[in-house]
């Protein structure tokens, strides 16, 4: 599997619309040209506005499971930086102490498989890893779990990434 290689964070929800149209009637999925040797945490460790992410991911030990150590794929909806700035004061600080809350929150964000946009758009619902169904509303641009999907279909060789513009509380 080929896999893509750039991260662009901040595209607004009409140019997430039309990302969808175009992957669906042009593409029929990820782009895969280029990042097959880099895994879903190498792409957003390497965009660097993923970084309270990545933070994330460390403290509850959830980096090697997403980075490919055998797990087989995922779909990430992966929250900027600016994501975490949303949230109210101390709620990130608060979550880096608590690994387990921390990390139900993070498996919220992951389905187990690769699904393009393509096929998210064409769901209702995404049963996330951590048991809880992940609504897709595609009524007035593409949203997840009541979150904008500001970039679609970042292939790795473990899977894909969808940028999103909050993060998805259970």
């Amino acid at each position: 599997m080929n896999k893509a290689r750039v991260i662009i964070a901040a595209v607004g929800v009409v140019a997430m619309s039309t990302a969808f149209a175009v992957t669906n009637s042009i593409a029929g999925g990820p782009d895969r040209a280029g990042a097959k040797e880099k895994s879903i945490v190498q792409i957003a460790r390497a965009a660097g506005s993923f970084q309270t992410l990545i933070a994330a991911l460390d403290a509850t030990d959830l980096v090697g499971t997403l980075t490919g150590q055998g797990h087989g794929t995922f779909t990430v909806f992966a929250p900027t930086d600016e994501a975490f700035a949303k949230l109210p004061a101390g709620t990130v600080e608060s979550l880096l102490n608590d690994p387990a809350a921390l990390k139900q929150i993070l498996l919220y964000h992951v389905v187990q498989g690769e699904f393009p946009a393509s096929q998210v758009t064409s769901m209702t619902s995404l049963p996330t890893l951590n048991g809880k169904a992940l609504m897709v509303d595609t009524m007035g641009g593409v949203k997840v779990g009541g979150a904008n999907v500001i970039q679609a279909d970042i292939a790795a060789r473990n899977g894909v990434i969808h940028v999103i513009d909050s993060v998805l509380i259970p």
